[in-house]
């Protein structure tokens, strides 16, 4: 129906008749180009400014943090890097574990999401090799169910783990639990530096020497380390420390914790039959020597 036309019914010979209404005219060509126009670059511009800007907040961001993904999955790599570009992160991607070790050489990551099941070169190998030369932040990914590439993980120096499939949330919460925690320097001036005996623990630069020498730690076994010192005497059980250190449910999975006390023993130890340091409080937990 025409716009403007209004209803008539008339008499007529007997009966009623209704006028019809006059066909409908489309507007003017040039009027649909202008309001197609008009409202095309509205949305367009709306939209530039948008992407213009969500571009410059990007790169306004103050030292991003630079994540190696390393997976032979090439679908599995996109979805990573697409979420963790969009919290601000930079991301740089390898599909075997050759590729991985080169970028991890050529570059400086600041932390790496790591598949154990790579062609060329396995997961675990690649964790043992950066561990030789860096304590960057490693997540591994395992297979579900699979406990032994955790465990073998956690031994040769991996941060933390995941099981697939992963719920993309967790993967972030968890890179932000360690970043914060490798972060972490504000401390007060008079506590920046303990010294236990001849061991001496930077909580700023979270470095650690013994008898002046430099002890290699990972991020979480300095988390542990430094939750042991700053609490000496305190017995900690398995899921406090689960609690305070990862943040979030291991499901129960103690080995983790064991896992780490073992390894960080091994480094910080002369001797781990007779330790000087952490104790173990047999069916409650761990603790740091209150003994100077």
């Amino acid at each position: 129906m025409a716009l403007g036309w209004k209803r008539k019914v008339k008499y007529e010979g007997g009966g009623f008749s209704e006028e019809k209404p006059p066909p409908l005219q489309s507007p003017a060509p040039f009027l649909i180009i202008s309001f197609m126009f008009q409202n095309g670059l509205r949305f367009f511009i709306k939209n530039r400014i948008i992407v213009v800007s969500k571009e410059k907040e990007r790169k306004a961001t103050p030292m991003a943090k630079s994540i190696l993904l390393v997976d032979d999955e090439p679908l599995i790599l996109k979805g990573l890097k697409y979420t963790l570009e969009q919290e601000g992160y930079e991301t740089d991607s390898a599909l075997d574990g050759e590729e991985a070790l080169a970028k991890f050489f050529a570059g400086n990551y600041d932390m790496i999401l790591l598949d154990v099941m790579l062609p060329k070169l396995d997961g675990i190998s690649v964790c043992q090799r950066i561990r030789e030369h860096s304590n960057v932040p490693i997540i591994m990914l395992t297979a579900k169910g699979e406990d032994m590439d955790k465990i073998l993980g956690l031994e040769y120096g991996a941060d933390d783990y995941m099981t697939k499939p992963y719920n993309i949330l967790e993967v972030k919460a968890r890179i932000k639990t360690i970043f914060r925690r490798v972060n972490a320097s504000a401390a007060p001036e008079d506590k920046k530096v303990i010294r236990v005996r001849d061991m001496e623990v930077n909580l700023v630069k979270r470095t650690v020497t013994l008898a002046g020498k430099d002890v290699k730690l990972t991020a979480k076994e300095f988390d542990l380390l430094q939750l042991f010192i700053q609490n000496r005497g305190k017995v900690f059980s398995r899921e406090a420390m689960l609690e305070t250190v990862w943040k979030y449910d291991y499901a129960g999975d103690a080995r983790t914790v064991d896992v780490h006390i073992r390894r960080l023993r091994e480094k910080i130890e002369r001797d781990t039959s007779k330790p000087e340091f952490i104790f173990t409080k047999w069916g409650v937990g761990y603790y740091f020597t209150d003994k100077d």
